[in-house]
């Protein structure tokens, strides 16, 4: 492929130019939701960051098998927590079959993607439907010395490992620092370390979800499902492994160690972690009382909010900072980025209805090579680890000049023809198929005009009938909650927002 795309590898630490294991082919894997409850503004960011990679490899040329698993059983707790299979005990809370309830919040994460706009993935495993194939890379890794069963449960050694191989390159952890060999009651502990993690779990007489293993009835870990699955369906070495920087520790450096002893060596060639979301500069956690689910941001309903935000407006936030920077979540910001992906449109539409005149008398050469350049670092800034928020701001730079040739102030003939289609074609090609936005109305959407024409044919009514308490109560409530209606002088009304 004739690229110079360079990503940052979190495993060497380091940007790296991308070339694929099989040339024009791209195996990539990012982790999916552990579907025990409802996506929320964390789940937003790796997934539409992995959306974006997918697609600019796409339009590269590559044909990407983008592999997005589900979580609908295990994800235990393993550090200072008792091993716990979040789906299991969350349907015990909500009274429902396990099975029911991953339906129930596998589609609602389905509707939030669909609302962000991200592509489907190729191939969405689930770690139910794949028992068998953990098992058997279980038994491989008892089989090569690196693990042991203790009471139906078997865990993996990872002071063993790190005898032999690199354990915590990608998180930066040092081993000493995780092994506590004392133990403060004799048994009350099955692992011989504290660093072991589990691979399979015994299954107490009350748990529901349970299967039959060569160790006994019970369920599956987190991690191996992942090197597992993504074992499968990419091969036991693949091109790209994505998620967010939270998992490197334990979740992917647990794969690494588990995948390397099953296949005798490392399973990825490229990893890739976004950043964190904060909100108001805190981490994102119950704790804090602000984790903030995708339907109350679509809706508004959550007190941290200050309105509604349409699923675009999140994605275009999202995308105006670099993935691999911190992003902090505010109202200014969120209102910040609906403006500026409202005007983006706007200078979108006004671009896409210019038609170049052919001639070029009144030709600019400085012009027309500033907005070359600027069109032309599009690439630059994507294959420079898929930096949209550079893209962006280059597109806020064409933005003046495409308004004023809308205006007339400057003639669109003082640039080149082919400079002109370039920036049409390149604009478009951008904002549309690499970053994955889409036209959107904001908080003066139909469905708010509807209601608030409404409103306003209730109050003319009362003002006909001199009704004039009712038509004072109907502006101050509105008011009240935050809109103003405002009585035109041909007798009309109109209303605004804040």
């Amino acid at each position: 492929m004739n690229h110079n795309l360079k990503l940052y590898n979190s495993y060497t630490r380091q940007k790296e130019l991308f070339e694929s294991i099989v040339p024009g082919h791209v195996g990539l894997y990012v982790c999916g939701p552990t579907v025990s409850g409802e996506s929320h503004l964390g789940h937003a960011r790796p997934y539409i960051t992995f959306d974006v990679v997918q697609r600019y490899l796409k339009h590269l040329g590559y044909k990407v098998r983008y592999v997005r698993n589900i979580t609908d059983a295990g994800h235990f707790e393993e550090e200072g927590r008792e091993a716990q299979d979040k789906v299991s005990e969350k349907a015990k809370l909500e009274k429902l079959e396990p099975m029911e309830m991953v339906q129930k919040y596998t589609n609602l994460f389905h509707y939030g993607m669909r609302l962000f706009n991200n592509d489907e993935p190729s191939i969405e495993p689930t770690a139910t439907g794949h028992i068998i194939e953990q098992q058997n890379m279980i038994q491989t890794i008892i089989e090569k010395g690196f693990a042991y069963e203790v009471n139906g449960s078997v865990y993996f050694d990872v002071a063993k490992y790190a005898a032999e191989y690199p354990y915590g390159k990608l998180s930066g952890r040092i081993l000493e620092d995780q092994l506590e060999t004392t133990r403060e009651l004799d048994g009350q502990d099955e692992k011989r370390n504290k660093a072991d993690f589990a691979l399979w779990k015994n299954a107490p007489p009350e748990h529901i979800m349970r299967w039959n293993s060569p160790w006994g009835e019970g369920f599956p870990g987190w991690h191996i499902e992942c090197s597992a699955m993504s074992a499968k369906y990419l091969g036991d070495m693949f091109d790209i492994h994505g998620g967010g920087m939270d998992l490197q520790f334990p979740h992917h450096e647990s794969e690494i160690a588990q995948s390397t002893i099953a296949h005798g060596h490392e399973p990825v060639k490229y990893w890739m972690h976004n950043n964190m979301i904060t909100i108001n500069g805190k981490k994102m956690g119950k704790s804090y009382n602000n984790v903030i689910k995708l339907s109350e941001l679509f809706s508004g309903n959550h007190p941290i909010l200050a309105q509604a935000y349409h699923p675009m407006v999140i994605r275009f936030y999202i995308l105006q900072t670099h993935y691999r920077s911190t992003l902090d979540f505010s109202n200014e910001a969120l209102q910040g980025a609906e403006k500026a992906a409202k005007r983006l449109w706007e200078t979108y539409d006004v671009l896409n209805k210019l038609a170049h005149p052919g001639n070029e008398t009144a030709a600019d050469s400085e012009l027309d090579k500033k907005i070359a350049t600027w069109v032309a670092e599009f690439t630059e800034f994507m294959e420079d680890d898929f930096n949209t928020a550079k893209i962006i701001a280059n597109m806020f730079e064409l933005a003046p000049v495409i308004n004023s040739f809308k205006g007339g102030q400057i003639q669109l003939n003082a640039i080149s023809k082919a400079t002109f289609e370039l920036l049409k074609q390149q604009f478009a090609a951008f904002l549309i198929d690499i970053m994955g936005m889409q036209p959107f109305q904001g908080q003066s959407n139909d469905k708010l005009d509807s209601v608030m024409n409404v409103l306003i044919d209730l109050r003319k009514d009362a003002k006909k009938r001199k009704d004039f308490a009712l038509s004072d109560e109907i502006r101050n409530k509105l008011s009240a909650a935050g809109i103003t209606l405002k009585d035109e002088k041909d007798g009309s009304m109109s209303y605004t927002l804040g």
